[in-house]
């Protein structure tokens, strides 16, 4: 899943963003109101973690561009400002949670991933078959064999099983899976769909990713495959 954060001190930005993606999430970052909007406006983010006071565009003002766009994105506001009356007021620019400076980091993953599960009602973890993966310990397994992924291999994984009979397009994975430094024209989501695919046949998991032509990848469950085999 792909998180903005929008932090004008760097200390912090980078601590969130090295301990986000170590959570295997894509992490892109902006230091001022205005980027941090532009790159809201022109990406397709899974979750905004917004600071409230931030140089050329307020927090609260990012907050609201976004939702007058018609941005449904989750906003988690990150500030030192804790009244009841900013608390209303911060949620009635539309955030939808709200992190209290300074702020242990456990806490404000425990709300990033409540917030993510409301987005995505899925609980427990993720199944196809054999497989699964549990986005909270980091997990993922195929017929009793655990397997060893790479940050970015489960993040892929993890994705295509959000999006369960779902084709998911390129420009799609690499919106939530990879960040702004991607480089679109390179085959590199090709050459982890094929490292996943030889772990999972390695652990018996064969033919579970299927590769729609021109188009992307999908994880379908049981009853989708026998159905398409039988439309064949």
């Amino acid at each position: 899943m792909r998180l903005l954060i929008i932090e004008d001190e760097p200390g912090i930005a980078r601590f969130l963003k090295e301990g986000l993606e170590e959570e295997h999430f894509a992490v892109d970052t902006a230091f001022d109101g205005e980027s941090g909007l532009e790159l809201g406006m022109s990406n397709d983010y899974d979750l905004c973690l917004i600071d409230w006071m931030l140089p050329k565009l307020s927090g609260i003002e990012v907050c609201r561009q976004l939702r007058k766009a018609g941005s449904a994105v989750p906003v988690i506001f990150l500030t030192a400002r804790d009244t009841l009356d900013d608390v209303v007021f911060g949620l009635g620019a539309g955030a939808d949670d709200y992190v209290k400076k300074p702020f242990a980091f456990e806490e404000l993953l425990a709300r990033i991933r409540a917030r993510l599960r409301q987005n995505t009602p899925t609980t427990g973890p993720l199944t196809a078959g054999a497989l699964w993966l549990d986005p909270e310990t980091h997990r993922a397994g195929c017929n009793r064999h655990d397997l060893t992924l790479t940050p970015k291999e489960f993040a892929l994984l993890e994705y295509l099983l959000r999006n369960l009979d779902r084709v998911c397009t390129r420009s799609r994975i690499i919106e939530h899976v990879w960040d702004i430094h991607f480089d679109a024209d390179t085959s590199v989501i090709d050459v982890y769909v094929n490292f996943l695919r030889r772990k999972l046949e390695a652990a018996g998991c064969t033919g579970l990713i299927k590769t729609v032509r021109g188009v992307g990848y999908v994880i379908r469950t049981p009853e989708a495959n026998n159905e398409e085999k039988s439309n064949e």
